[in-house]
């Protein structure tokens, strides 16, 4: 992941603080060039990079060290400091009240990954108890209503658009009646050049009439510095009021795109973190350079957590305490887990911990959870429920069925009896693990 690489030099830059005998001129210095390194890799703009650092040289070396502050942590907040302010200083929320409409219009160029985008917002919303809608009216590109709306149906949201119709503002006007009674509908339109002037005097018409709460431009990070371009000649089109900027995940141009974008003053309000549609959050720069620095995101982190959360009655909570835990709860659990994200994401929020971890440890990790999910899934009703009928035929056919090894699915065995003893202890103990009164990884 681009990011991550950027995090990583960033956070190697750091560690020489951290290590270093003295901090003295010579210490600041060598950071400001490992900092530059690591910015310009990551195509942010040169003059930017150089501002950058020499801003971080300045106050390292000029300031006055607040009393009880060592000089190695005052360095490292002033390096946070700005690069939170490069990237925006202060979070700008979207503001959305249950029960008033707000409509969101989307505006970007084709290939940004805007359609998708619109899912990604909708479901954004929709885990926060609001009620999302969507309309396509990009009467543009060919199979436009047909992609938006196998992805609405994924996450259960409802969708007004005709493939066949020609008048995107007709089309935009008929959705918006529908739809009177949501919370949130957001307006995908026909993707664009800059250069296509008649697109650009149709995005005009269908902002002027369709009067959005807010226009929000997706922007496409693997672009990288020609994202200023972009942001400020739709700015100029329409204004602007806020940017999703996508595709985070695998380009090394994320970091210049990010800071193209906050140059131009229009806020980061989301960021498209992967592909999948739960892969989108709202970008809070100081949380942002947190994780890149390696310093966690807590809040992230448990916010992924509820959006995961497992609701299981009272009744089967205390059953499951009890030593009534199968392999169906189990396997729960590891939907709960992949509902979070992949143990990179998840462990970049814990301070300290996201780039200590070796690379090929985390994808043995992750490979391992994904086979227990197909094994459980290719065992029978009774055996999820009493996996003590287990013997040699019936480990073999779970193996075939899960295209795996007795040995793994012996494994397996292993660990639910393991993560069974380990609740009827807590029982005992009244004393349950991670977040609140829930057990592990949200069930309550």
């Amino acid at each position: 992941m681009a990011l991550e690489r950027l995090g990583s030099s960033l956070y190697e830059a750091l560690k020489k603080i951290f290590k270093a005998g003295v901090i003295d001129e010579a210490t600041v210095k060598e950071l400001a060039r490992d900092l530059q390194r690591a910015l310009l890799q990551a195509d942010v703009n040169v003059q930017l990079v150089l501002e950058i650092s020499k801003r971080i040289e300045e106050r390292a070396l000029k300031e006055n060290v607040p009393q009880g502050v060592s000089r190695r942590e005052h360095v490292i907040k002033v390096v946070y400091e700005e690069l939170t302010r490069f990237l925006g200083d202060k979070a700008v929320p979207l503001k959305v009240e249950p029960g008033k409409r707000t409509v969101i219009m989307l505006v970007g160029i084709q290939g940004s990954g805007k359609t998708t985008a619109a899912a990604k917002l909708s479901r954004y919303f929709q885990k926060r108890g609001l009620k999302p809608a969507l309309v396509c009216v990009d009467t543009f590109r060919p199979g436009a209503f047909a992609q938006l709306q196998q992805l609405a149906n994924r996450i259960n949201v409802p969708i007004y658009g005709d493939p066949k119709a020609k008048d995107p503002i007709k089309t935009a006007n008929q959705g918006l009646k529908q739809y009177s009674d949501k919370d949130i509908v957001i307006v995908d339109t026909s993707g664009r050049h800059k250069e296509e002037h008649e697109l650009i005097k149709e995005m005009k018409m269908l902002e002027k009439n369709i009067k959005p709460d807010e226009v929000m431009l997706v922007i496409d990070g693997t672009i990288g510095q020609q994202a200023t371009v972009q942001a400020k000649a739709f700015h100029e089109a329409t204004p602007i009021g806020s940017i999703l900027v996508t595709k985070l995940d695998g380009s090394g141009r994320g970091g210049g795109a990010l800071s193209a974008v906050a140059a131009t003053g229009a806020p980061i309000k989301f960021i498209g973190t992967g592909e999948k549609v739960e892969d989108v959050e709202a970008f809070v720069p100081s949380r942002f350079v947190g994780r890149l620095l390696g310093m966690g995101d807590l809040e992230t982190l448990i916010e992924k957590v509820r959006d995961a959360e497992v609701k299981v009655p009272e009744k089967k909570a205390k059953a499951i305490l009890s030593g009534k835990f199968t392999l169906t709860d189990m396997y729960e659990q590891f939907e709960a887990m992949k509902g979070m994200g992949t143990f990179k994401k998840l462990l970049s929020m814990i301070p300290g911990v996201s780039y200590k971890i070796p690379e090929d440890m985390l994808n043995t990790a992750e490979g391992r959870l994904e086979k227990w999910r197909v094994m459980i899934q290719s065992m029978t009703v009774e055996e999820k429920e009493n996996p003590k009928v287990f013997n040699s035929s019936r480990m073999k056919r779970v193996a075939r069925g899960s295209g795996t090894s007795e040995k793994e699915v012996k494994e397996l065995l292993k660990q639910y009896v393991m993560m069974r003893r380990m609740l009827k202890t807590l029982r005992r103990k009244k004393k349950l693990p991670f977040f609140g009164k829930g057990l592990p990884l949200g069930i309550k």
